[in-house]
């Protein structure tokens, strides 16, 4: 199973992105799916995730301002991303909980896709 982020980039304050990420391989079902991110010289943490019945969560810091939506058909889940401020800024990562059979439960994570928000 590979994980393939795509869509950042450099944008202004208050403006917009958005992040895509495609599952692929041997793939039974896909329980949640989320984005998280990286700061330099801070950890990783968790933006917004989606499970399978539908169901979002968000951090306190990107709600009313992001979005997370899924392709179940695909295999997708994007990261609608507005109102962009500098401190989003960050290597934003897709995580996927994933079987590759009913029994078979891990987690993958996609390469890192750089978001740049600068004037």
């Amino acid at each position: 199973v590979q994980l393939q982020a795509s869509g950042g980039g450099l944008v202004r304050p208050g403006g917009s992105l958005r992040l895509s990420c495609e599952a692929s391989g041997s793939i039974f079902s896909i329980d949640i799916m989320g984005w998280y991110r990286q700061a330099p010289g801070k950890q990783r943490e968790l933006v917004a995730r989606i499970f399978s019945s539908g169901t979002t969560n968000y951090v306190d810091f990107v709600k009313g301002r992001f979005t997370i939506s899924r392709d179940f058909a695909k295999n997708m889940v994007y990261l609608q991303m507005n109102s962009l401020k500098p401190e989003d800024t960050a290597l934003y990562f897709c995580q996927g909980d994933i079987r590759s059979s009913r029994f078979n439960l891990r987690d993958y994570w996609g390469q890192g896709t750089l978001v740049t928000v600068s004037s």
